[in-house]
């Protein structure tokens, strides 16, 4: 693993190739699961605010449960997650006319609506981020609904961690980032190195 800062990020965030292919997975991540997205605690309120632009997009399940108990609750582990609806589908999850599943509030980013992307547990996914008393552990999260996007990442040789640069920026700024692609980029010619030594 690698040490940035206060962070230890898996060996697996380099490595292994990731790229999103909605048109096999059909947006699974945000519907399987034992419970919703997990939630930074300042996300709350922008959860809150920009619940009447998007109400209309929240399936009447979904609008239902967010009347009764919120846009979030602490599960068992006792971590605040995203309201779910009967045990799966996140309350924040909208169907485009293909049945792919989206996020009804990167929807409203993208139109304009609002500042808010979506929450950066679900931007950074399927890295998850796990902290510690003294540091924040960086690790990629392997999970069969996204096993087409792992094919796909292969195919087009993108590392997990290029894939989610916007997210990871997002959440460790620039230079952190530039820091992990040049540990990234000596590990993989220690690698190589390695390789042409024992052939």
């Amino acid at each position: 693993m690698f040490q940035i800062d206060d962070t230890l990020v898996s060996l697996d965030v380099v490595e292994r190739c990731f790229l999103c292919d909605l048109s096999h997975c059909k947006g699974q991540c945000c519907v399987e699961g034992d419970s919703g997205a997990p939630l930074e605690e300042e996300e709350l309120p922008k959860l809150q605010a920009v619940l009447p632009l998007i109400w209309d997009d929240l399936s009447p399940a979904a609008q239902a449960i967010i009347q009764k108990q919120g846009v979030a609750y602490i599960d068992e582990e006792g971590d605040l997650v995203t309201s779910i609806v009967h045990g799966k589908d996140c309350v924040f999850t909208c169907y485009d006319a293909d049945g792919v599943c989206k996020c009804a509030i990167e929807k409203a980013y993208r139109e304009g609506k609002s500042d808010f992307y979506k929450p950066i547990s679900c931007h950074l996914y399927p890295i998850r981020i796990t902290q510690y008393r003294d540091f924040k552990a960086v690790n990629y999260h392997r999970w069969a609904v996204c096993k087409a996007a792992e094919l796909l990442g292969e195919r087009e040789k993108l590392p997990v961690y290029r894939f989610l640069k916007e997210p990871l920026i997002r959440k460790f700024g620039q230079e952190w980032y530039e820091a992990l692609d040049e540990c990234a980029q000596e590990w993989e010619k220690q690698r190589l190195g390695e390789t042409q030594k024992n052939s």
